[in-house]
């Protein structure tokens, strides 16, 4: 019996599919779930009325968890679901614990379910569709980042928020330095001439991201020379990387420039972000200028030989 998958429909499938102790069907005749012990013996005689819902199991939520901790860019949280995961006993409860500390994570989490059960659903429902005769539907997919940045709060940087700038831009500098000693990449001494301006905030203009708490989590800040824009920094901290900040943050700073006063903006990438590009070419950058560097060996040169 034909029925249409309405959106409160689809939430209640939804539900009932994570519950692993009862079984429900679809009663297409009402439209509503209805559980399998509550329906009268003989209504259930009547042919094609109630539908199975799709097949959930407790196999299918651990692969999705797998998925999504392997597709994780932020890595202090991935390591962690990963670690869950890989325990034996308790992996579900484990998992949710990683999730708990990490509330923009957790939402993401749960929108990605979310979406990948309706997914399940609609293959489900498609299949009767045609079944019945009829095309097969899509729905429209929901934009994650804009979900989880709606928990942050963009405002401009000021004096107060040099302190925790301050400590975020050590703790990056120290990060890079790790990582560039691993990979055998470059990083400038002291001595040699930037061609861009160095780390300063709040400078000419900074943005700051924030948690719905008022924790710093972010920020952006940039030097203006005549009408070139040189952005110093954008860092983000450890546990909020992968969520989009930087992006966002690049962006609202790019939108609130005068184009009659600033008609170039310009940003070094060190080696260990080169990921970011993609940001900057969606932003519509362009390469500027490429650096290249190789660092000489200072052991001590070969005595000359005497004649």
């Amino acid at each position: 019996m034909q029925f249409e998958l309405s959106k409160a429909l689809m939430d209640d499938i939804l539900f009932s599919m994570e519950d692993q102790n009862q079984e429900f069907l679809v009663d297409t005749l009402e439209g509503v779930i209805i559980n399998k012990e509550d329906i009268d013996k003989k209504l259930m005689g009547q042919g094609d009325r109630f539908i199975s819902l799709p097949v959930w199991d407790s196999s299918d939520g651990y692969r999705l968890m797998e998925r999504f901790a392997a597709g994780f860019r932020n890595p202090i949280v991935r390591e962690g679901l990963t670690g869950a995961l890989n325990q034996g006993k308790g992996v579900f409860r484990a998992f949710k614990n990683i999730l708990s500390v990490h509330p923009e994570s957790e939402r993401l989490w749960f929108t990605f379910k979310e979406r990948e059960m309706k997914k399940s659903i609609l293959k489900w429902y498609n299949a009767l569709r045609e079944e019945w005769g009829l095309d097969r539907i899509g729905i429209e997919p929901e934009e994650t980042d804009d979900l989880v940045l709606e928990d942050f709060q963009f405002r401009k940087g000021g004096p107060d928020d040099l302190r925790p700038a301050t400590e975020l831009h050590q703790h990056c500098l120290e990060d890079y330095r790790d990582y560039a000693e691993k990979n055998g990449l470059y990083t400038l001494e002291a001595s040699i001439e930037e061609p861009v301006p160095t780390w300063m905030f709040p400078g000419d203009f900074s943005l700051v991201a924030e948690t719905g708490q008022g924790d710093f989590a972010a920020y952006i800040s940039s030097i203006c020379r005549g009408s070139a824009l040189y952005i110093t920094a954008l860092e983000v901290k450890p546990e909020y990387r992968g969520l989009g900040l930087g992006e966002t943050l690049l962006s609202r700073l790019v939108t609130r420039l005068d184009p009659q006063a600033i008609s170039t903006v310009l940003v070094d990438i060190p080696g260990a972000s080169e990921g970011f590009s993609r940001v900057l070419l969606r932003e519509n950058f362009k390469p500027y200028v490429y650096r290249y560097s190789l660092k000489l060996s200072r052991e001590p040169a070969c005595p000359a030989s005497r004649t």
